[in-house]
C-alpha cells in the first residue's frame, strides 16, 4: 500500500494522532437505572467491528477500547456485570499457527525520508498462537471476517480448517469446541442483553476485492459461495432471524445495528478518480492518443466487414477528450458488444480503493496510458499521415492502461452492493421492530461523518482517512473515538427503547491513530 494520503498536509496528520480532545463531562456519583433492560449478562456477537478490530489487526488495546467493551463498562452502573473478551496476547496484532505467522501486524502512522506520512506495519513477531485455545465463554463474541451464515456454521472455530479457509482462525482460539457455531456458544450463555452487528462482511469482502466476486442474489446455498462474493438477501434473512430468536431466548432485550454504505468508509472514498492532472500540453497529447485509438478501431472494424457507420458509432466513444486540470481515470470493463475494447473513463460516482498503487497512477501511466518507445513511433506515423501495419495498431490499443477491477467499484457493482445492503437493512428494521429491540443506524451515523462529519465539544470527527479521527488506519475499522462514540450511540437507543439512563462516555478520552512505532 503506497501513498495513500498523499493529499494530506503531514501537519494536520500529526496534530489529529496526538491531540486531546473533550466533550461534555459525566458526573459520577450519579444513579442510573436500567430500566425494563436486564445487563448482568451481556453478550455481543458479530464481526470484527464487534471484535474491537483496528488498523488491520486485532491487539489488545483495540480489544479494550471495543464498543462492546465500553457498552459493558457503562452497563455497569445500572446493573451490568463482568464482561470477558478473548483478548490476544500483545499489540502487534498478527496471528500465529502453530508459529508460522498467519496473519499481518496492525498499522502505525509514520514518516518516510521523504517526510511522507502513510500507514505501515509494525515490525516484530506476535506472540498469539491460534494452537493455544482459551477457556471461555466470552462476552464479547466479535468474529474478524465472520459473515452473517458463518455465525450458524458448524466448524467454523475448527483448526483443521484454517489452512483451507473452511475456519476462522480468530474463531478458532474460543469455541467451545471444533464443531460449535458462534451463535450457540452466544446463546449458551443464556444472555440478558445482547447486540448483534452482522451483515457487513456479506458485501464489503466483495467491495474491498473490488468486486471481483459474485453477486450471489438467488443462491440460496452459501456453502458453495466464494470469499468475496455477496449473499443472497434471502439466506441473509433467514440466517439473521435465526441468530435474533436464539439471542432473544433468554434476553431481556437488545441492540441491533445496520450496514452502511461503502462508500462512507475512507477504504474507498480517500484516492479521487479525477486525479489525473494535467497540463495543457499533456491534455492534448492524451486526446491525440485516444483519437488515434479510435481512428484504429473504426478501420479495423471496417476491414471486418462492420459497416462504416456502426463502426464510427462505437469507435467514438474510445475519442475520450482531456482538459488541463483534474481528469478521471480510465477503468477496464468487461468487453461487451457495445465495448468491444473493454475500457472507458470513470464516472462521477465510481471509486478507487485505498489500496490502489498510487506511485503507478502518477509515473507509470496506470489509469491512462503507458507509452513506450515503439508506441510513441507508431504516433509519430500516424501523425505523418502514415496507415499502421496491423502489428503497430495492435501497440497502441495495447497502451491503453485502464485501471483493473480489482482496484475499484464501477458502477455496475456499487449498484449490486446498494442492492443488497437496502435488502439486509430492511431485513433488520425489521426483526428489529418484531422483537421491540433497540436499532442503531450506523448507516446514517456514517453517512454523516462522510459528509461534513459530527461536531462534539473536543471537536469534528469525520470520514477523512487518518486526520479525520473516526477511522483507523486500514481505512474501514473505526478507531477508538470512533468506537466510543459508536457506543453513545447504542447507549441512546437503548435508553430510549428500554426506559434506562445509562450513561454515555467522553468521546475525547479515547485516542485516533497511533503515530509512529509506539504501541
Amino acid at each position: 500500500m503506497k501513498n495513500y494520503i498523499k493529499y494530506m498536509a503531514l501537519s494536520a496528520v500529526l496534530l489529529t494522532a496526538c491531540e486531546a480532545e473533550f466533550e461534555n463531562a459525566i458526573e459520577d456519583g450519579g444513579i442510573y437505572t436500567n430500566g425494563s433492560a436486564d445487563f448482568s449478562n451481556f453478550v455481543s456477537v458479530g464481526n470484527s467491528l464487534t471484535s474491537g478490530y483496528a488498523d488491520g489487526a486485532l491487539y489488545i488495546t483495540g480489544q479494550n477500547t471495543s464498543f462492546p467493551n465500553i457498552l459493558a463498562g457503562q452497563f455497569a452502573l445500572a446493573g451490568g456485570g463482568e464482561f470477558k473478551q478473548p483478548l490476544v496476547n500483545d499489540n502487534l496484532g498478527g496471528l500465529l499457527a502453530n508459529g508460522t505467522q498467519i496473519t499481518e501486524n496492525r498499522f502505525v502512522l509514520a514518516v518516510d525520508a521523504n517526510g511522507n506520512p502513510g500507514p505501515v506495519r509494525l515490525s516484530g513477531t506476535p506472540t498469539t498462537d491460534i494452537s493455544n485455545l482459551l477457556s471461555g465463554p466470552f462476552n464479547n463474541m466479535g468474529v474478524p471476517g465472520a459473515k452473517s451464515f458463518h455465525l450458524v456454521a458448524p466448524g467454523y472455530g475448527n483448526i483443521a480448517g484454517v489452512a483451507t479457509g473452511a475456519s476462522n482462525p480468530y474463531f478458532v482460539r474460543f469455541a467451545s469446541e471444533a464443531n460449535a457455531t458462534i451463535i450457540a456458544d452466544a446463546a449458551a450463555q443464556k444472555p440478558t442483553f445482547f447486540s448483534l452487528w452482522i451483515g457487513n462482511n456479506d458485501i464489503l469482502s466483495y467491495a474491498t476485492s473490488g468486486g471481483i466476486g459474485v453477486d450471489q442474489k438467488g443462491n440460496l446455498n452459501p456453502a458453495t459461495y466464494g470469499a468475496n462474493d455477496i449473499t443472497d438477501p434471502q439466506v441473509f434473512a433467514s440466517v439473521y432471524s435465526q441468530e435474533v430468536s436464539a439471542l432473544m431466548a433468554s434476553a431481556t432485550g437488545g441492540v441491533l445495528f445496520n450496514i452502511p454504505d461503502v462508500t462512507s468508509i475512507p477504504y474507498f472514498t480517500t484516492v479521487p478518480n479525477n486525479a489525473l492532472v494535467l497540463d495543457a500540453g499533456q491534455a492534448a497529447s492524451l486526446t491525440s492518443f485516444f483519437q488515434a485509438v479510435a481512428g484504429i478501431f473504426i478501420q479495423g472494424a471496417i476491414q471486418q466487414g462492420v459497416p462504416a457507420a456502426q463502426a464510427q458509432a462505437l469507435g467514438a466513444q474510445y475519442a475520450i477528450s482531456f482538459t488541463a486540470g483534474p481528469n478521471r481515470f480510465v477503468i477496464d470493463v468487461p468487453v461487451t458488444q457495445t465495448n468491444p475494447l473493454g475500457f472507458r473513463q470513470m464516472t462521477q460516482e465510481e471509486l478507487l480503493l485505498l489500496t490502489i498503487d498510487q506511485t503507478a497512477l502518477s509515473t507509470q501511466g496506470y489509469g491512462s496510458v503507458a507509452l513506450s518507445p515503439a508506441v510513441l513511433q507508431v504516433l509519430g506515423k500516424l501523425q505523418e499521415g502514415g496507415t499502421p501495419t496491423q502489428q503497430e495498431a495492435g501497440l497502441v490499443l495495447a497502451a491503453v492502461n485502464g485501471i483493473d477491477d480489482k482496484d475499484s467499484l464501477d458502477s455496475s457493482e456499487l449498484t449490486a452492493i446498494a442492492t443488497a445492503q437496502a435488502s439486509y437493512n430492511a431485513t433488520i428494521a425489521a426483526v428489529a421492530q418484531a422483537n421491540g429491540l433497540a436499532l442503531v443506524d450506523a448507516k446514517a451515523i456514517l453517512s454523516q461523518l462522510a459528509n461534513g462529519g459530527i461536531s462534539f465539544d473536543g471537536g469534528t470527527l469525520t470520514s477523512t482517512f487518518a486526520t479525520g479521527g473516526a477511522f483507523s488506519l486500514d481505512g474501514v475499522h473505526p478507531t477508538p473515538r470512533g468506537y466510543a462514540y459508536l457506543a453513545n450511540q447504542a447507549i441512546l437507543e437503548i435508553n430510549s427503547t428500554y426506559g434506562s439512563t445509562v450513561p454515555m462516555v467522553n468521546i475525547g478520552d479515547y485516542n485516533t491513530v497511533t503515530a509512529s512505532q509506539s504501541n
